[in-house]
């Protein structure tokens, strides 16, 4: 999911990849791998802002979310915003039991979808 977003990013500043490269320092064979998902994007929040910045984010807008959003799940971690919505964080086993095939209740469902559709009663 990172490296197709960070794809489109930079496609939207119509720049190619060496031109982007070379306009912000990076090395093209590693950010051709970024994009392509063969590396990790880095976990590092500072290198992440920069990126986002070179990448034209403004901090706060829907992208902005999103590239970080990306780039926590594609390193194997739980996006902060998640882990941070009380509500959400406490359902998180029920979705990670479906995940791994082990069927929740109908309540527990039930309570998982409302939240996530955001009309939460829990």
């Amino acid at each position: 999911m990172f490296g197709t977003f960070v794809k489109e990013l930079r496609a939207r500043q119509r720049l190619g990849l060496r031109e982007f490269c070379l306009e912000h320092g990076h090395d093209p064979s590693n950010w051709s791998k970024i994009e392509r998902g063969i590396l990790h994007p880095p976990r590092d929040e500072q290198v992440l802002r920069v990126w986002a910045g070179q990448l034209g984010l403004t901090p706060g807008s829907d992208d902005w979310l999103r590239f970080f959003e990306y780039a926590a799940v594609d390193a194997g971690r739980i996006p902060d915003n998640i882990l941070q919505d009380e509500k959400l964080a406490e359902n998180l086993p029920v979705f990670f039991r479906t995940l791994s095939g082990q069927k929740p209740s109908r309540e527990e469902m039930e309570k998982l979808i409302e939240i996530i559709k955001g009309t939460g009663r829990a």
